[in-house]
């Protein structure tokens, strides 16, 4: 099996996100992943092993679209030709990751294509809160910790389980539960229940997720302490310079008059070179970052990022509540969002600026994604890999994959080449989101 190179799995972007997915970011994955999964069964197979680490974003202009790996578990569930359905069957052995499979995979029975829905309602839902209930559960042995997994699983209610987030996430797990073992789910349906939440929290599908937004505001804090600092340094250079030169005009004016000032100001100008160096080392010595340290950045960085984009960043925040918030609750964290305090008002405007570029950039290369069969893209396609965010996540060199779809031209004219080029260019920067979404 060949597949393409690939960036960071979801379970790694999970973890620089602080273990914690906006609302925003979870929809449009359910999306794209629930398109896969129907993909890999109409090809007749189930995966069977459904968890974030399966499930890896592309790179270059392919960097917002979900993949899936790691068929080692997969099974065909019905014929080729005839689709006759695998003949339901007890006493199996738990096939999968525990924490993430389903109750009948727990109780023995065969998976089916229900199976694998269910455990993507489960990464779901941990996704948002950022854990599941059955998880850190103690056991001597793995069959001992399978049983007290399956035991949690059938003690807690859909209500319990999906309490705090939005209704649709219920829906899905009820939907996927009562499925029975050879029904065809309604994936369309599936799909809609987020693309329905999706409207009603006014989230747009622009294919910025978290992680890309967090890095961009890295990115420009970063890139404003720099030039600050910069800057700083210079004007003390040049203070430095001017009192130096003050000094030593001072020092011989005073050693011609007066020798007992003059040596006292030698020692204060020891001093002051002393306490510089001692001020520089301790700068130096501070180069490594606690793990609080590290999280106070991070926490300063999202914050900046959620006054920004208020309206991208909902979050599930209660523990103990099992109602489902509606969505005019949710959307009273964007004015919650609006009121933090932050330092600089003009690096707001740069982050806001710098992203709207982003965004379009972004559904442009999507738009084009899906305009053009992969096997078609030209090398002037793939050398308009620009340096967003998403780029940094890559595993390697992009220049590795995208040269593993350049076709041969056996055109001996080069100009021909060049103009045709140019020609696929303009008619890429001349799409325009059509506002229609790729899965459905």
């Amino acid at each position: 099996m060949v597949i393409d190179l690939l960036g960071p799995s979801l379970e790694d972007l999970f973890n620089y996100c602080h273990r914690k997915f906006s609302f925003k970011t979870v929809i449009m994955l359910a999306l794209q992943m629930i398109c896969r999964i129907q993909y890999i069964h109409g090809r007749s197979f189930i995966h069977r092993d459904i968890k974030p680490d399966n499930f890896l974003m592309g790179v270059g202009r392919r960097g917002s679209t979900v993949h899936v790996i790691d068929f080692g578990l997969s099974k065909k569930y019905r014929d080729f030709n005839t689709h006759r359905h695998i003949p339901y069957r007890e006493n199996k052995s738990l096939t999968g990751t525990a924490r993430y499979a389903s109750v009948n995979t727990h109780l023995g029975i065969e998976q089916s294509r229900r199976d694998d829905l269910e455990s993507l309602g489960y990464v779901l839902i941990y996704f948002c809160k950022g854990s599941l209930p059955w998880q850190g559960l103690k056991a001597t042995t793995k069959k001992q910790k399978y049983d007290r997994i399956l035991e949690k699983k059938l003690s807690i209610s859909i209500e319990t389980l999906c309490g705090g987030l939005p209704q649709e996430f219920a829906e899905y797990i009820s939907y996927c539960k009562n499925l029975k073992f050879d029904e065809r789910p309604d994936y369309l349906y599936l799909a809609r229940l987020f693309k329905d939440l999706s409207i009603k929290l006014d989230y747009h599908n622009d294919h910025l997720f978290d992680w890309t937004m967090l890095r961009y505001t890295k990115a420009m804090v970063e890139r404003q302490t720099t030039s600050t600092t910069t800057t700083t340094n210079n004007t003390n250079n040049n203070t430095n310079n001017n009192t130096i030169n003050n000094n030593a005009i001072n020092n011989t004016n005073n050693n011609i008059n007066n020798n007992g000032s003059g040596n006292s100001a030698a020692t204060g100008s020891a001093a002051n070179i002393t306490g510089a160096a001692s001020a520089s080392t301790t700068a130096a010595g501070g180069g490594a970052e606690s793990k609080e340290d590290k999280n106070n950045s991070f926490n300063k960085i999202k914050l900046l990022a959620m006054k920004n984009f208020s309206n991208h960043f909902h979050y599930y925040l209660t523990q103990d509540d099992n109602h489902y918030p509606s969505p005019e609750e949710i959307k009273k964290q964007t004015t919650i969002n609006n009121n933090t305090v932050v330092e600089d008002s003009n690096l707001l405007k740069a982050i806001g600026k710098g992203m709207e570029k982003l965004k379009q950039k972004t559904i442009a290369d999507s738009q084009s994604n899906v305009v053009q069969p992969i096997l078609q893209t030209t090398q002037s396609d793939n050398d308009n890999n620009n340096n967003t965010p998403q780029n940094n996540f890559n595993h390697s060199s992009n220049n590795n994959i995208n040269n593993s779809y350049i076709i041969p031209h056996h055109n001996d004219n080069n100009s021909n080449d060049q103009q045709q080029q140019q020609q696929q260019q303009q008619q890429q920067q001349q799409q325009q989101p059509n506002g229609q979404d790729i899965w459905l």
